[in-house]
């Protein structure tokens, strides 16, 4: 069984992950409303095939890393890739600073994810488009440049 949960608030997010499957695997997937979110659910003895990583326990306390035939496919489509790792993970949002009295506000996406695996993975897949990015902490990373914000503006898209 492969189940995704995802919060209520964006449809589009949902109805791309139902698609996502049907074109993937799943004869049938189901949505199951649960309170502020919706599970989507699809059963199939193949989905460990496909998702190899998945297994007991948490993901940060385990590897995550791609089998040879996932990493040619994000090494092909590394903005796909990162749509779904901002769209879980991530978000965009109007940076507000002060500089020496003078206020900047500026568009800046983040990524936060415990798993030291899957923030190496975001890490390639930004280095693959040549976006630039910074780490602000040891799990938390930073896209702030006006040309690697809109990189990622024509890749990852606004959630909805």
């Amino acid at each position: 069984m492969l189940r995704i949960a995802c919060t209520a608030i964006y449809p589009d997010l949902i109805d791309a992950c139902e698609a996502a499957m049907l074109a993937v695997l799943a004869a049938r997937v189901q949505r199951i409303p649960k309170q502020g979110c919706i599970s989507i659910e699809s059963s199939g003895a193949h989905w460990p095939c496909l998702l190899p990583q998945h297994g007991p326990g948490k993901k940060h306390e385990r590897p995550i890393i791609l089998a040879d035939w996932q990493r040619e496919l994000v090494a092909a489509h590394p903005g796909d890739f990162l749509r779904g790792l901002f769209h879980s993970d991530g978000c965009r949002f109007a940076n507000r600073v002060t500089v020496r009295g003078r206020a900047y506000v500026y568009p800046r996406y983040m990524f936060v994810n415990e798993s030291a695996d899957i923030m190496g993975l975001c890490q390639w897949s930004l280095d693959l488009l040549g976006v630039a990015w910074r780490m602000n902490r040891r799990n938390s990373l930073s896209v702030a440049r006006r040309d690697a914000v809109a990189t990622l503006d024509r890749h990852v898209g606004p959630k909805s």
